[in-house]
């Protein structure tokens, strides 16, 4: 009789147990943790460690705590696609990603046929909410079609007298983003003097830069990432060239800087407003920084990403999808990013994008 009143118990204590497990909501954040990207893959990963810490020590969600998954894709697509379905068999609710917008549109058909929340912290290729397979996939970063109209208006208008080249990386992030500089600068009455690809992951782009050089490019705009803009910038200085580059958010990362060293200076870029500056994201970005993590580029933006995941959660009283979904769709959220919302694609109702320049090794508005 001991043994069996013995086995109860345990019985009991493990079903407890295996109750407070099941209670913990888990969600996860996906993006370049590796590779040559895997800087931006840091800034995600701090946010988001710093949201489930502070969501937790609020009291979680709806009484739940919050554990955190983290997948790393390279900023592959085929990875990023055995990333969402390893995330499905762990029990996922909510995706804060992915970083790369060739990794983040097949991941989000996975997300949508299996009833995941996925809000992307930085991909911005517009056919990512464009063309979303389901209600339930969101971004609070801005737009390739927004960021271009900013870019291409100032191309057009501050160089119109200047050798303008376009670059781009053959990404979904990078081309896209070429391009809708492009057709708005054309639009303007502005012609390139020159298009071309390059393919990323190579260290020498000695003879693209000769091709520049021969062109008498004065301003290159660089559609693609901060490795090979580094070091097409290093690599026209070295040849003597003064161009100016210019390019997008996926400069905003120090690590721009030391490819480049004082090379670097006098390089443009778009990016939303910092949101380090925000009165909201101060106590966040004093404990990231207390714990030696970057609040830099797109850490405070995965953060935010769970924020408002965690609030529509709140407002719709469970983790459903469909409940979230039209949380998110009705809901205005408070977050470090400031007060935001959703249109009806999915994107971010914020400021769009500014000017910034690399200083002595920072970036800060131009």
């Amino acid at each position: 009789m001991k043994k069996y009143l013995l086995a109860g118990v345990a019985a009991v204590a493990g079903m407890a147990m295996s109750g407070a497990a099941f209670a913990d909501i888990v969600i996860a954040t996906a993006g370049p943790m590796t590779g040559q990207y895997a800087s931006f893959g840091a800034q995600m990963k701090a946010g988001a460690e710093q949201a489930v810490a502070d969501i937790n020590a609020a009291g979680g969600v709806n009484g739940e705590k919050l554990v955190l998954e983290v997948g790393d894709d390279a900023c592959d697509p085929k990875q990023a696609v055995a990333v969402a379905n390893q995330m499905v068999g762990k029990g996922v609710v909510f995706m804060a990603g992915h970083f790369c917008s060739g990794s983040s549109i097949p991941a989000s058909a996975v997300y949508a046929e299996e009833g995941i929340i996925q809000i992307s912290p930085a991909s911005t290729n517009p056919k990512f909410t464009d063309e979303r397979p389901g209600p339930g996939v969101f971004r609070v970063c801005g737009r390739d079609d927004q960021q271009g109209q900013v870019a291409g208006t100032f191309l057009a208008t501050e160089f119109k007298d200047k050798n303008i080249a376009i670059i781009q990386d053959k990404t979904a992030y990078g081309k896209g983003l070429a391009d809708a500089t492009k057709e708005v600068m054309n639009g303007l009455g502005k012609k390139e003097a020159l298009y071309e690809a390059y393919t990323a992951g190579e260290k020498d782009y000695t003879a693209l830069v000769s091709k520049l050089k021969s062109e008498n490019i004065d301003v290159v705009y660089v559609g693609g990432y901060h490795t090979e803009a580094g070091l097409i910038k290093r690599q026209m200085v070295d040849q003597g060239m003064d161009t100016i580059l210019v390019s997008g958010d996926a400069l905003v990362t120090d690590e721009y800087w030391s490819i480049t060293g004082p090379a670097g200076e006098g390089t443009l870029m778009t990016f939303s407003p910092d949101p380090r500056k925000n009165a909201e994201a101060k106590p966040v970005v004093e404990a990231l920084e207390k714990a030696g993590k970057t609040a830099e580029g797109y850490a405070l933006y995965t953060y935010a990403a769970i924020q408002a995941w965690a609030d529509a959660v709140k407002a719709a009283g469970s983790t459903d999808y469909e409940a979230v979904t039209k949380a998110l769709d009705a809901g205005d959220f408070d977050t470090v990013l400031g007060k935001l919302s959703f249109d009806d694609k999915g994107d971010v109702t914020l400021p769009g994008y500014v000017w910034y320049v690399w200083k002595d090794g920072k970036y800060d508005y131009k």
